[in-house]
């Protein structure tokens, strides 16, 4: 079986699959059916005040969408943002998920029982993808990176600059800013 005859199983599979709670949709990645939990009150909060800051900024025929398939089937890699930034142009192309070198921004929020998949599995799978900007928000320890420029370093997608910002910081990414004072940080008993 080829990488992309895998791809494609695991994509009618997921197309197919009917998700216990509390689990989100699937992502695909490198041959895996990924199955991340739903996110939590607090994830979805850092997610709301990232949109209420960043959608006045967004220029004319540009939006912000909310957990979206993003797909690269060549690749074979299917990921779902929790924010990503995307001409509108894209939003009605006939196809039914982001084409990720369409994008300008992709954010993913670190969940407190995966932090791996942020920092790892997508931080491999982003610039891979052509994803222009990645920001990582941090809940747990109050931090944020931003990642851009992606290249191939002796055949390894990867970002060529990335910035380390504190829960106090202003992220600048192109011509959008995002305060980070006011985002919570998680609780100690919750997500």
């Amino acid at each position: 079986m080829t990488e992309q005859s895998i791809y494609w199983h695991l994509r009618e599979f997921r197309e197919t699959f009917d998700r216990p709670e509390p689990l989100a949709w699937p992502e695909i990645s490198h041959g895996q059916l990924l199955m991340m939990m739903s996110p939590k009150k607090q994830h979805q909060l850092v997610a709301h005040r990232l949109r209420t800051q960043l959608e006045p900024q967004l220029g004319k025929g540009m939006l912000l969408m909310l957990e979206t398939d993003m797909e690269d089937a060549g690749l074979g890699i299917l990921r779902v943002p929790d924010l990503v930034v995307i001409d509108e142009e894209e939003a009605v192309a006939d196809s039914d998920a982001i084409d990720p070198r369409r994008c300008h921004l992709v954010i993913e929020i670190v969940s407190r029982s995966n932090p791996s998949n942020d920092y790892e599995g997508k931080l491999r799978d982003y610039p891979a993808m052509g994803v222009p900007h990645y920001l990582i928000v941090d809940p747990r320890d109050g931090s944020a990176v931003h990642y851009w420029a992606p290249v191939h370093r002796s055949g390894v997608p990867t970002y060529d600059n990335r910035q380390h910002y504190t829960f106090s910081d202003t992220v600048t990414i192109a011509d959008w800013k995002i305060d980070t004072a006011g985002l919570p940080r998680y609780s100690k008993d919750g997500q």
